[in-house]
């Protein structure tokens, strides 16, 4: 079992995504986690409609800080766009992920972001040893 932890401001948008990813491509040989470095509170409904397009009920997922992780190591960290405020978590490998926080984009826009994510993580499992379960 692989233990992934994605991190971006809000933990509204970009992480939350790409733990949803990192669930669907990585299937039971993952452990998927998300935080925010000033957590909203919130999952953007934009994101919820993005990834339910792709058959994700993101509405299960909640808006979360730092300290709500457990205490583990983790096999790989990505930050998003979190600066200065990204933490440092235990990890064996980290990744800072140049992805542009698509809050006030259009729909379009967004699901370019989306879709940017899918890879990153992709490539992230695929970096960690897990195979991609959805098989695409």
């Amino acid at each position: 079992m692989k233990r992934l932890l994605f991190v971006c401001v809000e933990n509204a948008n970009r992480s939350q995504m790409a733990e949803a990813f990192a669930r669907i491509l990585g299937g039971p040989a993952v452990e998927a986690y998300s935080a925010g470095s000033r957590p909203s509170g919130v999952v953007n409904p934009k994101a919820v409609a993005a990834m339910a397009e792709l058959g994700y009920d993101l509405a299960a997922h909640g808006s979360k800080s730092l300290d709500e992780l457990p205490d583990v190591d983790f096999d790989f960290v990505a930050t998003m766009g979190c600066g200065d405020a990204c933490p440092l978590v235990r990890a064996a490998r980290r990744a800072d992920w140049a992805i542009p926080d698509p809050k006030h984009m259009p729909p379009e826009e967004f699901r370019a972001v989306r879709d940017l994510i899918r890879d990153k993580v992709r490539a992230a499992l695929a970096e960690v040893g897990i195979p991609d379960t959805a098989g695409r």
